[in-house]
C-alpha cells in the first residue's frame, strides 16, 4: 500500500479532528497481533482517523507500535501523546475526511 505523506497543515487538521475522538483500540500484553491488525484495517476503512491506547503492559514501546502499524497498514502516523497514537488512512470506499490542500 502506498502511504500518504501529509503536509503540516493536513497533520494539524487531523490532530484537531482527533482531539475529541476516544481511543477505539488498545494494544496490551500481546502486542501487535494479527487480530489487532485486522481490527485496525476495519477501523481505518470505516473511520479513517483512529486513536489507539498503548497500555503499560505492552511489550513494545508506543513509538515502535506506531511504526509497525503504519508499515503493516499503510496508514499515516498523525501524532503520539502519552500512551496514545493517532493514525490516518483515507478510506478507499467512502472517504469522509477532506484534507486541506
Amino acid at each position: 500500500m502506498d502511504a500518504l505523506v501529509l503536509t503540516g497543515s493536513q497533520r494539524r487538521a487531523l490532530r484537531a479532528l482527533a482531539h475529541h475522538v476516544q481511543p477505539t483500540m488498545q494494544i496490551g500484553k500481546a502486542g501487535v497481533t494479527g487480530g489487532v491488525l485486522q481490527q485496525l484495517e476495519l477501523e481505518l476503512e470505516s473511520h479513517e482517523l483512529v486513536k489507539l491506547s498503548v497500555l503499560e503492559t505492552s511489550p513494545i514501546p508506543r513509538d515502535e507500535v506506531a511504526e509497525r502499524l503504519t508499515e503493516e497498514t499503510g496508514a499515516e502516523w498523525v501524532q503520539s501523546i502519552g500512551r496514545t497514537v493517532v493514525l490516518y488512512r483515507r478510506s478507499e470506499e467512502r472517504p469522509r475526511i477532506e484534507l486541506p490542500q
